[in-house]
């Protein structure tokens, strides 16, 4: 049994470039190195050094050759043993800046999976993606490989547009998508994701990871920037890469690279780039790109959000974009007190009734507004197809419902509120009076009007009226003074929406993108706080 205590050179070469301080590097790199040294020291784990060096001679039919950081990453991945046939880290992390040669490790190491050097029969290599071209792009890059040197590989590989096969093993490379027929394709020895900032979910996810494990030595590796996505896998991913390298969380079995810029002021100095993107030092044509890239985000850092949020992995929100920042909408997901008998302000949302509809009731308790919510979708809505997130899990658990028929009839919501009016001291409701007309009819048979001779508990909202209030919902969400309890339906809501600054300074929501993403939920929230003037505090 070799020496564990002694990193090869291989490992032992890029932890030294990331100590060396030649170049300003991600504190998580550090970490990275501290994990690895640590986990040599304490266990009982070996490389398979005349492995690797099979491996790695496979780089004579690339165009390139692996940086110091992919080799590494490489011989931890693949090389690395608890014992015989039992890999120490079958599950490989890579968070890096767009412009790293994601692709490029990602066709070498699926190369080398599918060749006699790993050992086993038909251990099948599925790429997945949100896109079919970005799960193409890989298995094209390795049939450039055998383009090139087909004299030479013809002999061992066969390949046409849909799978690339290892004659002596079987094993074969294949790129998946997220459509349904082609996401269960059965007992794969590895499987790639491919840019999983795109994924807003875990259905594909679970049912491609669900089919490791029927080869020897499965592997996965994730391989991506950051995106525009929030509460997504990648978001929790981030969360276990961090309990990992700081909070002392067991890896079981992933190993965690990333990259990314140590805070938002690295963005103005171009010598921290190197930070986000460990392969920036090799490619000086990439740093050039990138100098022209920052001068357009410069002026328009809204229009060119991808240089921070991808080339630095550091997803901003801007003060004319996002409604707030993601860590103020995780925390209003903590639980609520019993708030039974407490004065109340009802908000109720829709665009149309065949497709979704909200409302809520919101509280003021101890300086904070609380939110209980409930939301209504149409089951022959023609966006539902569009809609990637997970609306059956969120009926399931109680947050949504979904209502067979033409349409959520008015009557259901109003319902709804008349019996929280039951339970909570309802004082009034706020609607966009834009969408009033509709439900006037049903909101009044619950109890709920607009006649001064009546109820008159109605206050409708306008454009100004939203204006007028938007600075006290963004400054309750920085202040993290909003809660509505475990409701990751609202969390969505408010990442689907945005806000906007007019030239006199005043600021308005808008919906990101009309027919994916839904915004029902948050807008209902911002009728209820509208109409909440007269609101007293329960908590006093």
């Amino acid at each position: 049994m070799p020496d564990t205590t002694k990193l090869i050179p291989e490992i032992q070469d890029y932890i030294d470039i990331v100590r060396s301080g030649e170049y300003s590097e991600c504190k998580d790199q550090y970490a990275f190195c501290d994990l690895i040294e640590k986990t040599f020291a304490e266990e009982s784990i070996y490389v398979d050094t005349n492995q690797l060096a099979k491996y790695l001679n496979y780089q004579k039919y690339f165009p390139y050759k692996l940086f110091p950081w992919e080799v590494c990453c490489f011989a931890l991945h693949n090389c690395t043993y608890i014992s015989p046939g039992i890999l120490r880290w079958p599950y490989l992390f890579i968070y890096v800046g767009r412009g790293a040669g994601k692709n490029g490790f990602e066709a070498f190491e699926a190369f080398c999976w599918i060749t006699p050097v790993n050992g086993i029969k038909d251990y099948h290599v599925d790429i997945f993606a949100a896109s079919e071209d970005q799960a193409k792009t890989t298995p094209e890059d390795i049939r450039a490989v055998l383009e090139t040197n087909r004299d030479t590989l013809e002999r061992y590989f066969e390949w046409n547009l849909e799978c690339i096969t290892n004659k002596a093993t079987g094993s074969k490379i294949r790129f998946r998508t997220s459509g349904v027929k082609t996401k269960d394709g059965g007992r794969p020895g590895a499987i790639i994701f491919d840019e999983k900032h795109s994924y807003e979910n875990y259905k594909i996810i679970g049912t491609a990871v669900s089919g490791l494990g029927k080869k020897p030595m499965p592997r996965r590796t994730d391989i991506t920037t950051d995106g525009h996505v929030r509460g997504g896998p990648l978001d929790d991913d981030k969360k276990k890469i961090d309990g990992i390298l700081y909070k002392g969380m067991p890896d079981n079995g992933m190993l965690p690279f990333a990259c990314q810029l140590n805070d938002d002021a690295g963005v103005h100095d171009p010598n921290r780039w190197h930070e986000a993107n460990p392969s920036l030092r090799y490619f000086p044509h990439l740093m050039r790109e990138m100098l022209v890239e920052y001068e357009d985000y410069k002026e328009n850092p809204v229009a060119n959000a991808d240089f921070v949020t991808k080339r630095m992995n550091r997803p901003r929100t801007f003060e004319d974009e996002d409604v707030t920042e993601w860590e103020n909408v995780l925390a209003a997901n903590e639980d609520l007190p019993d708030l039974k008998g407490c004065d109340c302000v009802g908000g109720i949302d829709y665009a149309k009734t065949t497709d979704m509809i909200s409302a809520g009731c919101l509280f003021l308790y101890k300086g904070k507004y609380l939110w209980i919510t409930h939301s209504w979708i149409c089951r022959n809505s023609p966006d539902i197809p569009r809609i990637k997130a997970p609306l059956e899990e969120w009926a399931a658990n109680g947050l949504l419902t979904f209502v067979d028929g033409p349409e959520v009839a008015p009557s259901i919501p109003a319902q709804w509120l008349a019996e929280q009016a039951q339970i909570y001291n309802m004082t009034c409701i706020g609607i966009d009076s834009f969408r009033f007309t509709l439900l006037n009819k049903a909101l009044k048979e619950a109890g709920f009007d607009t006649d001064r001779d009546g109820a008159n508990n109605i206050r409708l909202t306008k454009r100004v009226t939203i204006m007028r209030y938007a600075p006290v919902i963004i400054s309750a969400f920085a202040r993290k003074a909003v809660a509505w309890g475990k409701n990751p339906l609202m969390n969505w809501f408010i990442n689907n929406a945005y806000r906007v600054q007019d030239r006199d300074g005043n600021i308005i929501f808008q919906k990101k993108e009309a027919k994916s993403r839904k915004t029902d939920g948050f807008f209902a929230f911002v009728h209820a706080v509208c109409a909440s003037e007269n609101l007293a505090d329960c908590g006093e």
